[in-house]
């Protein structure tokens, strides 16, 4: 099994950490956007269908 010779720094943890966490604040904001325009109905890129209450099976 595989072991790493020497311990990671502290700051190049923290840099990852920072990267990761970038990264998901990055893909909230985008799905948050995207909920925003698909609410305010003036998405162009995104394809849904209203649902009718007659529809309903």
């Amino acid at each position: 099994m595989a072991v790493p010779k020497k311990r990671t720094s502290k700051s190049k943890s923290k840099s990852r950490k920072s990267h990761w966490l970038n990264k998901a604040v990055g893909a909230s904001q985008k799905a948050l956007s995207l909920a925003k325009s698909v609410v305010s109905l003036k998405s162009n890129n995104f394809i849904y269908y209203k649902s009718n209450n007659n529809d309903v099976n």
